[in-house]
């Protein structure tokens, strides 16, 4: 099995995504747990469904 290149990691009041390869943080900070986009990121990576995703997590942050 290879190495996932997007991880969620626990950071001060919730979730940030972590990018193996890039060695950087991606995206914003998530008060939950962002399964369905880290599975999107490391599976088919559809930039139609990502966005969705995105903002449907921003959304949950207001």
């Amino acid at each position: 099995m290879s190495r996932r290149r997007y991880v969620a990691r626990g950071v001060p009041g919730g979730y940030r995504i972590w990018d193996n390869r890039g060695r950087r943080w991606w995206g914003d900070r998530y008060e939950l747990c962002p399964d369905d986009l880290l599975a999107e990121l490391n599976g088919q990576a559809d930039q139609a469904r990502i966005t969705a995703l995105l903002k449907r997590y921003r959304a949950q942050k207001r």
